[in-house]
């Protein structure tokens, strides 16, 4: 009797593991968000400007009160239930609100350059705005501001205690513009670029030119003819086939084969190293 044959094996998928760093931004599909964190100084000084805007609220409710009991609009036993009211709509009331209608801003945050979102990257809503601003009646007010400024420094994005519980933290959102693109290869001399070699060209003389040709929009025109001249005369010697162009279009055609063959070689680098690396 034939013994049944045995089911074949069916491959169960790897299982991916993603790597995060503590301090990087990883969405729900365990994707990695380029986020600069705010750091803790400028948290701290972000904070202390929302607390003195806090302390003049306080203050301004406080007269108030005052004059109200003073001229018998309300009664002076209200006048304990009012600071009450006050301590708490200040502290909870106004910062929860402002928060969640500013989408994570406040005034100390917005001079800083910060904004409060989902440890995720999303926006943050108004049960985050509420937790934080719970939380921060003790870690601010309370301790004035230490229990945030003690767990802020052991945390990767300066994150203070009302952070971790509602999963927030504070993002940069004023960063650095990104540089221009760089210029390609010049009209005309697409054909050159195919066959010149470039490889021989030493490292400073490349820096040089780099630095020329992303500059060299500002530059008076008779300082950039002369340092265009001036590169020219030091790239010449270890470039071949050497095309009949002015100096300048010389400099911008030479740096931009070497940087998009250094380009090209570093993909060719980072594809060998995945390669080596994936499991067959």
């Amino acid at each position: 009797m034939a013994s049944p044959a045995a089911s074949p094996t069916v491959p169960t998928p790897a299982t991916v593991r993603v790597h995060a760093a503590e301090d990087e931004t990883l969405t729900g599909e365990a994707v990695a968000l380029d986020i600069q964190p705010l750091g803790f100084f400028l948290r701290a000084v972000g904070c202390l400007i929302d607390m003195v805007a806090g302390i003049v609220l306080l203050i301004a409710g406080a007269l108030l009160l005052t004059a109200l009991v003073a001229s018998g609009t309300i009664p002076d036993s209200a006048l304990r239930i009012g600071f009450v009211a006050l301590l708490v709509v200040v502290m909870v009331v106004v910062p929860t609100t402002v928060e969640t209608l500013s989408r994570g801003r406040s005034l100390g945050r917005w001079a800083v350059g910060g904004r409060i979102v989902r440890v995720d990257g999303g926006a943050a809503g108004f049960r985050q705005a509420f937790i934080r601003a719970l939380v921060g009646v003790l870690e601010l007010w309370f301790t004035i501001g230490g229990i945030a400024a003690i767990v802020g420094m052991f945390t990767p994005r300066a994150q203070r205690l009302g952070d971790l519980l509602a999963g927030t933290a504070s993002e940069r959102t004023r960063t650095r513009p990104l540089p221009a693109a760089a210029p390609g290869i010049p009209p005309a001399m697409e054909g050159w670029a195919a066959v010149a070699d470039v490889s021989r060209l030493p490292d400073r003389v490349a820096a040089r030119m780099a630095h020329f040709v992303r500059g060299a929009d500002s530059l008076e025109p008779a300082a950039r003819a002369r340092v265009a001249a001036g590169l020219a005369d030091a790239v010449r010697p270890y470039v071949a086939p050497l095309p009949a162009v002015d100096p300048e279009t010389l400099v911008r055609a030479v740096a931009a084969v070497r940087r998009e063959r250094e380009y090209r070689a570093l993909v060719l680098e980072n594809e060998r190293a995945a390669a080596l690396t994936t499991p067959a």
